[in-house]
């Protein structure tokens, strides 16, 4: 059985980052792809690898946090924007087999530091109403990043926050939407040769890790009040998007 992997100590820090990723996602609701690009790509050198891993590995999490929150996730809006996400996944996966993502990946981090900053220094913002028209443009985008790195959540999350959404809500929503781009994601990545045996079994291998620091991240998601959350999730979109930088420059 081929991995990606070269050597057992690759495969441990793997093991380590992947359950730190997937900690951080099923407490924020996000952050598994966006953590993981970035320290994965450290040890992988081949940036689709990752993607196409993290694709398999976060399926449990973002089952069991829709399971468990099911009454609580915006059905209405999650297919509003899943019909967005459903067009700019095919573009992201186009653009991720033919092109260049240094560019990209700095900018993505600009957006993510700037708007999270923004976050952080007014928490007290009050929700804002938006229009429903709004949602298909986020899923396009959101659609088109998660073909490009696996990281759809920006988008989401900027949408989520001005709403003003509960913690519960927010994180069942969101991960509503990314189990659906699983669903939109497999054919894409398949028809553009993008699974293959090597990175299937990769995935396989990594499971019980992100299986363990699910059950982690759920744990606190539970203890932590609501401003403490939403002052998670701001710093963690500055930290994420600082991150996306360095490794760029």
């Amino acid at each position: 059985m081929e991995t990606v992997f070269s050597s057992l100590p690759q495969f441990v820090v793997a093991c380590l980052i992947l359950a730190g990723a997937q900690a951080i996602y099923v407490l924020l609701g996000f952050g598994a792809g966006m953590v993981a690009v970035g320290l994965l790509a450290l040890i992988l050198p081949e940036l689709r690898d990752v993607i196409v891993i993290l694709l398999l590995v976060n399926l449990p999490a973002e089952a069991y946090v829709v399971a468990s929150s099911w009454r609580r996730v915006s059905w209405r809006g999650v297919l509003l924007i899943t019909a967005g996400v459903a067009v700019g996944i095919p573009i992201g996966s186009f653009m991720l087999s033919a092109g260049d993502l240094g560019a990209l990946l700095t900018l993505l981090g600009v957006v993510m530091v700037v708007v999270g900053g923004v976050f952080l220094l007014t928490p007290d913002r009050p929700p804002r109403p938006v229009p429903a028209w709004t949602a298909p443009p986020v899923g396009l985008v959101s659609g088109v990043l998660t073909g490009l790195f696996g990281t759809g959540g920006p988008p989401l999350i900027f949408y989520s926050q001005l709403k003003g959404d509960d913690k519960t809500t927010f994180r069942g929503t969101l991960m509503a939407i990314f189990l659906l781009m699983t669903v939109v994601r497999v054919p894409s990545y398949a028809a553009f040769g993008l699974i293959t045996a090597p990175r299937v079994w990769s995935s396989l291998a990594l499971v019980p890790a992100a299986v363990l620091g699910a059950a982690v991240g759920d744990r606190i998601h539970l203890r932590v009040d609501e401003a403490t959350f939403r002052r998670l999730v701001s710093i963690a979109l500055v930290t994420i998007g600082a991150t996306l930088l360095a490794r760029s420059l």
